[in-house]
């Protein structure tokens, strides 16, 4: 395969993980949206979105391992995955709180708003963890052994 061609497929298959991730990050946030206001009515707000965001956070797992980057799901990736979430529960706080205490938006819609801020961070955080090394930068899928997958 030639240089430029070569190049070709690694963007494509770049963009491919990109559309992938946006599709699992738009399920994953209708996940915990959903999960949120379900629980919204029975405890403060901050309380309810801290556990939907961790309920959300293992099927996001799954999904981003399985789905957009194709690899297969470890012990080790999976204690990994929580440091992507953390930066990202870091940056939805930090806006949710903002959202509430200084701009007055609504409890329930200001974790979306805080959600959507959040992707691009996430997206290089969770691809770095999932995809380690060369398969990162050329989008090949990664063979884990089967010993150790969750």
């Amino acid at each position: 395969m030639t240089k430029d061609r070569k190049d070709r497929k690694d963007r494509r298959d770049q963009l491919g993980q990109v559309l992938r991730f946006a599709l699992v990050g738009g399920v994953n946030t209708g996940t915990f949206f959903g999960i949120y206001l379900l629980l919204h009515p029975w405890m403060p707000y901050f309380a309810a979105y801290t556990l939907a965001f961790l309920l959300s956070m293992v099927g996001s797992f799954f999904m981003n391992t399985y789905f957009t980057y194709r690899t297969r799901p470890t012990w080790k990736k999976f204690l990994l995955f929580p440091l992507t979430n953390i930066t990202n529960f870091v940056i939805q706080s930090v806006g949710l709180y903002a959202l509430v205490t200084w701009a007055g938006m609504d409890t329930r819609i200001a974790p979306l708003v805080a959600a959507v801020v959040a992707i691009p961070f996430t997206f290089l955080l969770s691809r770095k963890i999932l995809v380690p090394g060369a398969r990162a930068r050329n989008g090949e899928p990664e063979q884990a052994p089967t010993s150790s997958t969750v």
